[in-house]
């Protein structure tokens, strides 16, 4: 399913033009465009490539190496798995594969009834009580499948 959506050409455009003159430009405007808009449109590509006078294969390749950045909106609520090592050792792998399977969707998707998003993130800077997972920016430690079932049934208002 496409989920791109229309978006507020003006205000990209006032981002690229007032972050532009900035030494290493690119990274602040995509995070600016990502604040107000939600995630990069493939429509701002070519207009950020063409004020920093860089091709759309540079811009592209900075959107999609950095696991920040959203190529489609997100849905309601944005879950992040922390998938760093630490996390590993303390069983990441397991809870993201349960993550997965509860939500019906892979890391960077989102649900079909659009209320999550998965992302994968990496560290948390909670190592020690790790599995980590944030959700709209909330932290959760040592999460399992039965502690995330619950988080989950909370956020869709379910008892």
């Amino acid at each position: 399913m496409d989920r791109q959506q229309s978006f507020d050409v003006a205000a990209v455009r006032g981002i690229i033009a007032e972050r532009k003159g900035m030494a290493g430009a690119m990274l602040p405007i995509l995070h600016g465009i990502q604040e107000k808009v939600g995630y990069v449109p493939a429509d701002a590509v070519p207009m950020i490539a063409s004020e920093l006078n860089v091709s759309r294969a540079e811009v592209h390749g900075v959107i999609s190496f950095y696991h920040f950045f959203r190529q489609q909106p997100a849905g309601k609520h944005v879950v992040q798995v922390c998938r760093a090592e630490a996390c590993q050792a303390r069983g990441a792998e397991a809870l993201a594969a349960q993550v997965q399977q509860q939500l019906g969707c892979g890391f960077h998707e989102t649900t079909a009834d659009g209320l999550f998003t998965l992302e994968p993130v990496y560290c948390l800077g909670q190592c020690a009580c790790g599995p980590n997972i944030t959700i709209d920016d909330d932290l959760h430690a040592r999460v399992g499948s039965e502690k995330f079932r619950r988080l989950m049934q909370a956020k869709r208002g379910a008892p």
